[in-house]
């Protein structure tokens, strides 16, 4: 990919990603506010620890997914690839998309995995794309090949 689409790349999946954490902190904010008003048990469980887990469960992957939009959102402003925690949440995120998309197919719709996939190709081509220009930046030499001869 060309050096002029990595960063608006970045910066969109940045944006979808902080949209999404959004939006999932709201919607577990008002399934716990359902489940709390309906008074209802499931299983012997108390519907207030059941609210307040499904607060914080939303809080929490709002957190996480507020975090790799913040990992994609640096990646765009400094140009280079993340680093290797940078890297390894990022790939963490596409894995949980993909199975996610593999989820809503059955349970929401298809319109649920095409954003799922949408939002993996975002992260899965900006970790591509910063990962072609470390290894051109880098040169002959790359991976441990010297570039001079081994033999005399």
């Amino acid at each position: 990919m060309d050096a002029v689409a990595r960063r608006p790349v970045a910066w969109v999946g940045a944006v979808v990603l902080w949209a999404e954490a959004a939006g999932i902190a709201l919607l577990n904010w008002f399934l716990g506010l359902v489940v709390d008003k309906q008074e209802m048990s499931m299983g012997g469980l108390d519907p207030h620890a059941m609210s307040v887990g499904a607060w914080i469960a939303g809080g929490l992957f709002g957190l996480y997914l507020a975090l790799c939009g913040l990992t994609l959102a640096r990646t765009a402003v400094r140009d280079r690839a993340p680093g290797r925690f940078g890297k390894i949440l990022l790939i963490s995120a596409a894995v949980v998309h993909a199975l996610l998309g593999a989820f809503a197919v059955g349970l929401v719709g298809w319109a649920a995995f095409v954003f799922m996939m949408v939002v993996l190709g975002l992260i899965v081509l900006t970790l591509m794309a910063y990962e072609k220009q470390e290894a051109a930046d880098a040169g002959p030499g790359v991976r441990g090949v010297s570039s001079s001869p081994t033999t005399p």
